[in-house]
């Protein structure tokens, strides 16, 4: 069974818009990139999944997406970018940090995220410049601030399911998905009223995905009395897009005097790619060559 997959589709004889993704090997190679801790891996792998979501959504091949949460708990900042076809990168700064388990037995996701701080999510659709859109944290758990977010920043009402499960004993990812739902323009009240009444099935994603059912089996039961009608399928993965050109102009960007005090005291530099863990090694020709590209002020000469 394919366990990185996007399934786009209508409800309602096309009043609301979904998103669904079975993203289950795309969190687990995340986990297994960082380092990431059980809920480090619940958390960052909720994101991962919404940002992945957001991606597929996106009309042009070279649109992006970046979702950053900053919250007030022990996790840093959670940044995740999406390109074309729902393809998805991202880090959190405390990877590795761990938390007692709630009282519930379940994985203390907001005590990591935090229950207070901002959601960014940067749209850069090829324009003159980007659309940020910003809202304040309402619980910590991802799924609920991006629900919030859309509603307060984008004026679009949605729901929004995310989970992550993970194997008690070794925190194995046994499953990781997502739905998303939106209201298309002049979308009757009844058929919002109908989806409503099927909102708690939506939650069993995640259980039958760790069970070993296939997302569209999984979305035939819980869309059955909803007119559902399938329009696309995509392949999702955790894929980084750094080169070194993109460091190489990172350097760059730092100045001719910043670049000529690394020649002189180091001869060399070390960058390391945040989202994959990919170190690149500039040796002194290499920044000699990128001084003389350089402005006093950063930036690249122009010719």
């Amino acid at each position: 069974m394919e366990r990185n997959l996007i399934i786009h589709g209508m409800l309602e004889n096309n009043a609301l818009r979904f998103a669904a993704i079975d993203g289950t090997q795309l969190v687990r190679d995340a986990q297994k990139t960082h380092g990431l801790s059980r809920v480090a891996t619940a958390a960052l792998g909720r994101q991962l999944l919404m940002t992945s979501l957001i991606a597929s959504l996106m009309k042009n091949k070279t649109d992006t997406v970046t979702t950053v949460l900053a919250g007030n708990g022990s996790s840093g900042n959670l940044v995740c970018v999406g390109r074309e076809g729902g393809l998805v990168k991202g880090y959190a700064t405390n990877p590795e940090t761990e938390l007692p388990l709630r009282s519930d037995g379940k994985l203390d996701v907001r005590g990591y995220v935090g229950a207070s701080g901002k959601l960014t999510v940067i749209r850069d659709l090829g324009l003159k410049e980007p659309y940020v859109g910003m809202c304040n944290l309402i619980s910590g758990e991802i799924a609920e601030d991006f629900a919030q977010y859309f509603t307060a920043s984008e004026q679009q009402p949605s729901i929004v399911y995310l989970g992550v499960h993970e194997n008690a004993a070794d925190g194995f990812v046994t499953g990781a998905g997502g739905i998303l739902i939106q209201t298309m323009p002049n979308c009757p009240d009844e058929s919002v009223e109908h989806v409503m009444t099927i909102a708690n099935r939506i939650p069993t994603l995640g259980t039958r995905l760790a069970a070993g059912d296939s997302l569209e089996a999984i979305l035939n039961g819980i869309f059955e009395a909803l007119d559902v009608a399938y329009t696309n399928r995509l392949s999702p993965a955790f894929s980084c897009d750094c080169t070194k050109e993109r460091l190489e102009r990172a350097l760059i960007s730092i100045g001719r005097k910043e670049l000529r005090d690394l020649i002189d005291q180091d001869g060399k530099a070390e960058l390391t790619c945040q989202f994959c863990g990919k170190k690149y090694l500039f040796d002194r020709e290499a920044l000699e060559t990128l001084y003389l590209e350089a402005t006093d002020n950063g930036g690249i000469h122009e010719e």
